[in-house]
């Protein structure tokens, strides 16, 4: 289960609110500043939640929906949170031809969200590439900016057990350190 913007406390909201109005410091309320706006507000929030979105729209004294309908439009925009870990799966040719996209449905299933999506957790955050460079490798798919080659279903469930692994460790030390 997944969402678009997960719920958040009332505390979080305000926080998303305050950095946004920070963000907007410097910028004229012009409608042709938008778009650098949002690019500063999600380099701030990591994403572009509703709230921030709302409070951008009042600023620049339009509707929220102008906001929304640029923010879906350009891809390079996010409405959900990243997630700690990142996984770009690469469609460009040589990784379709090589099962790019059984690699993606592989890891749809492990992660239970679909491209553009984060975890509910917000372990993990999933898209789609066109290509990485990284074709003799294909199929690929980029982990926390590293590419992974060879990436078919089996390989997804390792990738995942390696993170629950260093979790555990983790988890672990600092139970000890306690």
């Amino acid at each position: 289960m997944t969402q678009t913007d997960p719920g958040k406390t009332a505390e979080e909201k305000a926080q998303s609110r305050q950095e946004t109005k920070q963000a907007l410091k410097g910028f004229g309320r012009k409608k042709q500043n938008l778009i650098p706006i949002l690019q500063k507000v999600q380099g701030r929030l990591g994403y572009l939640p509703r709230e921030a979105m709302t409070e951008i729209a009042e600023y620049l004294n339009i509707p929220d929906i102008d906001v929304y309908g640029v923010v879906t439009f350009y891809n390079q925009f996010r409405l959900t949170p990243p997630g700690r870990h990142s996984v770009r799966v690469c469609l460009g040719t040589a990784c379709h031809m090589k099962g790019g996209y059984i690699t993606l449905d592989a890891w749809k299933r492990r992660l239970d969200i679909n491209p553009g999506e984060t975890t509910t957790d917000r372990e993990f955050d999933m898209d789609t590439v066109a290509c990485v460079g990284c074709c003799t490798k294909a199929p690929v798919t980029v982990v926390d900016n590293k590419p992974e080659g060879k990436v078919e279903p089996t390989r997804v469930d390792g990738i995942l057990l390696a993170f629950e692994q260093e979790r555990e460790v983790k988890d672990k030390e600092e139970s000890e350190s306690s």
